[in-house]
């Protein structure tokens, strides 16, 4: 291979590679539902090249499926020119990068352990982010609103061919993907029961990944795209009801809301963001939350007063609490 070959990225615009350290072998061939796993590091343009992700803090290397919709697809153009073991520095022009902060919230949010969404469907993002005007990192903030050119250094660890590897759950075709929801959900609700919360989640979070895989496909607000996201709301409110008991209130929040905003007569999604509100003390909020509960259905009448009282007895609390604090002051 030619120098010039090495520098740039043949047929691309907007794209100059240089390999760092050279790798191994034939360059790898990549088909649908091929396995990648590498290491990256993202780094700004300036003077200081500014790190803005790197895998290896993190500790674990990233892996894509090829094919599966994993939202910043330049990567896989990039992967496929490396060999492996290879290092390579790509720059890559803005008409490329815009996304990234998106993909880079998503990969954040994971790496804290907090999505239930996998990163590879996160097709949220965008409304999320028109949402609340921000993604919750200033540094991506600050991208988004002035995409630039970026750094990424990349290290081609594996390539997998679908018959190589045991394929999990986002591997499998859509068919297979809802049979296997009902078999999470199951394990899921059995490890709940048992107290086992944070292993309840990866179940939850599994079966939402198989059916948002499967969602992307039907035209939203179809009857298929429906059913599929009444079965997504299921999941994620059991996740939820995990997160209480793991004290993960204002993420209990966030998850709720964002179902009540697309479906507003979801009687469950106000009552667990009503025990959210109540745990961390916005006592309108939950008030608010709980009366909409009784309006869209009466039936929860009984859990319902027994969380006002509950909720009675802890700014009872807090307000004496609160007295306690401030006498010693004056």
């Amino acid at each position: 291979m030619s120098d010039l070959q090495d520098t740039f990225l043949t047929g691309l615009e907007g794209i100059k590679k240089t390999i760092l350290h050279g790798g191994s072998g034939n360059i790898p061939k990549f088909i649908t539902g091929t396995k990648v796993t590498f290491h990256f590091r993202t780094q700004l343009c300036d003077d200081e090249r500014t790190v803005i992700d790197d895998s290896k803090a993190v500790g674990t290397p990233m892996e894509i499926v090829i094919g599966n919709m994993f939202k910043l697809d330049i990567w896989e153009t990039l992967l496929a020119s490396m060999r492996i073991g290879e290092v390579a520095e790509f720059w890559c022009d803005t008409i490329h990068t815009g996304i990234y902060p998106l993909v880079s919230k998503s990969m954040r949010r994971i790496a804290e352990g907090k999505d239930p969404v996998d990163w590879q469907l996160h097709t949220c993002g965008m409304a999320n982010m028109m949402a609340y005007h921000s993604l919750g990192y200033d540094d991506l903030d600050e991208l988004m609103k002035e995409p630039k050119p970026l750094y990424f250094i990349l290290e081609l660890i594996r390539v997998q061919q679908p018959s190589e590897y045991n394929r999990e759950s986002w591997a499998l075709n859509d068919e297979e993907r809802l049979k296997v929801v009902p078999v999470l959900h199951g394990q899921g609700n059995k490890l709940y029961k048992q107290g086992r919360y944070q292993e309840a989640t990866q179940k939850y979070k599994e079966a939402i990944i198989c059916i948002k895989n499967v969602q992307t496909k039907e035209k939203a607000w179809d009857v298929p795209w429906l059913k599929l996201e009444k079965m997504a709301n299921t999941l994620t409110l059991n996740y939820c009801q995990c997160l209480l008991r793991m004290e993960e209130y204002y993420e209990v929040i966030e998850h709720t809301t964002d179902i009540i905003n697309q479906h507003p007569g979801q009687a469950k999604a106000f009552f667990l963001r009503g025990r959210a509100h109540s745990e961390v003390w916005n006592e309108a909020e939950a008030r608010q939350d709980f009366s909409r509960v009784l309006d869209l259905n009466p039936g929860m009448k009984k859990a319902v007063k027994k969380e006002l009282a509950v909720l009675g007895m802890r700014m009872e609390e807090k307000n004496q609490e609160d007295k306690n604090k401030y006498k010693g002051m004056f």
